[in-house]
């Protein structure tokens, strides 16, 4: 089924097509909901949340941009939304309590780089975690981050430095790489 005949479905609400819009998107979605979140059921849960208002919101879509972006962005919303009614952006960590930060073994020695960088960010306190999900891997800009998370624009630039900083000390002792954060995310595939 095309894409287009796909959405029209969805507007007279098919089941079948709903399904197959949910298997079709799902994965890549879970994938970005398991970045923001702390736990695969939190990520789960994030991505029932996301694909209830996908569905109840599809009316909305206007065929300007890609659908699969149109989706990833009510996803990204439901993340954010989630993460505010659940958990507190105060959480902060000293660069210098990088010692106590862990990251499972067995997901280091079996994972490509860009995994191993995820899984680390991962590890983050959630305000840094998700300033940084936001800026350097979905691509909003700290103004936008700003106004979706209820703080400063300067709060969410600080908030990324220190995030970049501390990851970067945790990766360098976890011995994922070797130099600036910034050079190893674009070399897994991200923007800054």
């Amino acid at each position: 089924m095309t894409e287009q005949a796909l959405i029209t479905a969805c507007l007279q609400q098919d089941p079948s097509a709903q399904r197959e819009l949910y298997n079709r998107y799902s994965p890549k979605m879970l994938s970005v909901c398991y970045r923001f979140a702390q736990h695969r059921e939190d990520a789960e849960d994030m991505l029932q949340e996301g694909f209830i208002k996908v569905f109840s919101q599809i009316h909305t879509f206007h065929q300007k941009g890609a659908f699969e972006g149109w989706i990833r962005r009510i996803i990204v919303h439901t993340c954010i939304n989630f993460i505010k009614k659940h958990r507190k952006f105060s959480d902060a960590v000293d660069i210098s309590s990088v010692e106590s930060l862990e990251v499972r073994e067995e997901s280091v020695a079996s994972v490509m780089q860009g995994k191993q960088i995820i899984e680390c960010i991962r590890l983050l306190p959630v305000g840094y975690r998700t300033v940084l999900l936001l800026f350097a891997i979905e691509g909003y800009s700290h103004r936008e981050i700003g106004e979706l998370l209820d703080i400063e624009e300067s709060t969410s630039r600080s908030q990324y430095v220190r995030a970049r900083n501390l990851l970067e000390q945790v990766l360098i002792k976890k011995r994922i790489i070797d130099g600036p954060v910034a050079s190893h995310l674009a070399l897994a595939g991200y923007k800054k």
